[in-house]
């Protein structure tokens, strides 16, 4: 079996940053996808699951509910490996595009007080998997990423 484009890049290098994974044609419109990677891989610990679990809760209702980016997000969600999240939008972007929307977003999770909207049992598969006071913390270390982001966290390494 042929090894998919993600796996070519090499982890031991990759910097906490926001990377195009990818371009692709769907139904003939370009949706981009994101690597926002906020853990170093196979360097630093991972994101906790209570953490990553809320920030995908509070992150995917904020971009949904984007007053720009809302029609364009087509999905956040988090990486298997639990060092980041995908985001994909409709349309070919660049990592410089989405660092202000980024930004805003974890910006609105680091100073999150509230209910996590849907963790409840009717309307989420782990409920009781969440952990705000942990995404907050996680969101304001990654800021200090989107803050000073250079071309390092922008492209990926070659």
């Amino acid at each position: 079996m042929e090894k998919i484009a993600s796996f070519t890049i090499n982890h031991l290098l990759l910097e906490h940053g926001v990377y195009v994974s990818r371009r692709d044609e769907v139904g003939g419109d370009v949706v981009t996808t994101f690597d926002v990677r906020m853990k170093l891989p196979n360097r630093e610990p991972t994101l906790g699951q209570g953490a990553i679990h809320t920030i995908e809760h509070l992150a995917a209702t904020f971009l949904r509910n984007h007053p720009v980016w809302g029609e364009r997000i087509v999905y956040w969600g988090p990486m298997g490996c639990l060092t980041g999240c995908y985001l994909l939008v409709k349309g070919a972007c660049e990592s410089r595009d989405v660092l202000p929307l980024l930004r805003e977003t974890f910006r609105f999770i680091a100073h999150y007080d509230g209910e996590i909207p849907g963790a409840t049992p009717a309307d989420c598969g782990t409920a009781l998997l969440h952990d705000l006071p942990m995404a907050r913390y996680e969101a304001e270390l990654y800021l200090k990423v989107l803050d000073s982001a250079s071309d390092k966290n922008l492209y990926y390494p070659a």
